[in-house]
């Protein structure tokens, strides 16, 4: 299955449900090539739980879901061993992070200590549990969700566990004939029942061994090294990207050129990346105005030259 098909299946599948939002489908799917995790921050109803549902529909794999709130423990996450008095030994009993696609509902509404519990998931692919070491199947791809106008009972995440998310992804408001198509297609029950299973898990993992095939070319490494430099370099930003981002960049560059039926990396593949990418792992200084860091990135990509050769 080439990379182009892969989306054109995803995106007709998941489209019968999140109307409107193809881009960030197919966002969502480049953080599952690239073995990253994705961040949902919008306001609330704005559809970030039914789209984390509907992707995890489209592939034939095991979801889990939790809904994070402060009395939430890390073994609630990763599970715990449970004594049984029949053998008089203890028994593993292995948590929802024992999945494929987690959907973390609300994460900032869980205290740091348990937002911590997945630290080691997200990174490593594994989990420790008693001193016992346990992998994680493949793929793992955990969904967070937050609302970013409500902070009453929340904890912020700290930026080192930003920096684990490949991406912060926004939902918005549907256009006006999308939301009136919403309100038609949802009128009478909820399209979700009818998604059906249209990627393996063997599709997913297949694909990202090809991705890992698109050549990228000097003149664009350049170019992201000088994207994160500027970053570090703008009066705009107090903190810059770090390598760890850019790294990222590039190999979500990687992915949206597989998915668009090319083995090279173009600046389009980065340029279209750089938000989702980098926004959260930036901090803005008191000159940026409380301006989104998704604008700031915009602004001073836009001052950087582009390269127009050199990369097929």
């Amino acid at each position: 299955m080439t990379g182009t098909e892969l989306k054109a299946r995803l995106l007709g599948e998941a489209g019968k449900v999140i109307i409107g939002k193809d881009e960030v489908i197919e966002q969502l799917l480049v953080a599952i090539l690239a073995g990253g995790h994705v961040l949902l921050e919008d306001v609330p109803g704005t559809g970030k739980t039914k789209l984390a549902r509907t992707f995890a529909g489209c592939l034939d794999a095991s979801f889990s879901r939790i809904q994070f709130t402060p009395d939430l423990l890390p073994s609630d996450v990763t599970g715990l061993s449970v004594f049984d008095r029949k053998t008089s030994e203890f028994v593993l009993k292995k948590g929802p992070v024992f999945t494929n696609i987690l959907l973390a509902d609300e994460i900032n509404r869980a205290t740091p200590r348990t937002q911590a519990g997945l630290l080691e998931a997200m990174e490593e692919l594994q989990v420790t549990i008693d001193g016992n070491t346990l992998p994680l199947p493949e793929p793992f791809l955990v969904i967070a969700t937050e609302n970013p106008i409500e902070n009453m009972g929340t904890f912020p995440l700290p930026e080192a566990q930003l920096d684990r998310f490949l991406m912060k992804l926004s939902m918005g408001y549907p256009e006006e004939e999308e939301e009136q198509t919403i309100l038609s297609n949802f009128a009478a029950r909820d399209l979700f029942e009818t998604i059906t299973a249209v990627l393996s898990t063997e599709d997913i993992l297949e694909a990202r061994k090809e991705c890992r095939q698109v050549r990228v070319s000097e003149e664009i490494r350049a170019y992201i090294v000088s994207i994160g430099r500027a970053t570090r370099e703008s009066n705009l930003i107090r903190m810059g990207v770090s390598t760890r981002g850019l790294l990222a960049l590039q190999r979500c560059a990687m992915c949206l050129a597989y998915l668009s039926g090319r083995d090279y990396v173009i600046p389009d593949d980065v340029i279209t990346l750089t938000g989702p990418v980098l926004s959260h792992r930036v901090i803005p200084s008191a000159f940026a105005h409380k301006a989104p860091a998704r604008e700031l990135i915009g602004r001073i990509v836009q001052e950087l030259t582009v390269p127009t050769e050199g990369f097929e």
